[in-house]
């Protein structure tokens, strides 16, 4: 089973984006699960999500405590929660900032991490250039797909457009898609780390 955390602040789409992979694992033929934690409903409060994809049905249903990745929607939350407690030691890591992070950059001085298993995009600014808002759960879900491996992008799409339809759905699948080649080129020239396909 692979699990993922999401955090973000209210109003970025931390739940949708929760919804989106687990429905992109769901057109894959795997089993998913996906729900919400909410400290408070406020805008702008901090939010987490969850996400369990498996080849198996899924029975637990608590939070996510060992993450296998970790989606950082809002890079101010680093410096408010831990946003990397439990995540394990081999686990993925996508962070929305302007600025190309490494792991010296966010993750405590114990935790020694690979920088191919790490990526950061500026998916707010792609996101305000595709949607116009500054949401960026489905851009990031396109780095997501690049960094792991774990879905495709294909199915990152069609999960938007069921998810989201309509124009703003093709905004947000061309801004996944950007965030996916975006990855898919820096792997390129180094190479990333994959996860497990189950």
């Amino acid at each position: 089973m692979f699990q993922v955390r999401i955090h973000g602040r209210g109003g970025q789409g931390v739940v949708t984006a929760s919804e989106m992979l687990a429905l992109a694992a769901f057109l894959e033929g795997r089993h998913a699960q996906a729900f919400p934690s909410f400290g408070s409903e406020r805008t702008g409060a901090p939010v987490a999500s969850f996400v369990r994809i498996s080849d198996d049905p899924i029975r637990v249903r608590e939070p996510v405590m060992t993450p296998d990745a970790v989606i950082v929607q809002d890079v101010t939350l680093l410096h408010r929660i831990d946003v990397f407690a439990g995540l394990r030691p081999d686990g993925f890591v996508v962070i929305n900032s302007a600025h190309e992070l490494q792991w010296c950059d966010v993750c405590p001085p114990t935790r020694e991490g690979d920088p191919e298993r790490l990526v950061s995009v500026n998916a707010t600014e792609i996101a305000v250039r595709h949607i116009g808002r500054p949401v960026p759960s489905a851009a990031l879900l396109g780095a997501f797909a690049a960094l792991t491996g774990l879905v495709t992008i294909e199915s990152v799409v069609s999960a938007v457009h069921e998810r989201l339809p309509g124009k703003v759905g093709v905004d947000n699948a061309a801004a996944a898609t950007e965030t996916y080649r975006l990855v898919t080129a820096r792997a390129s020239s180094g190479g990333l780390s994959r996860a497990p396909s189950s």
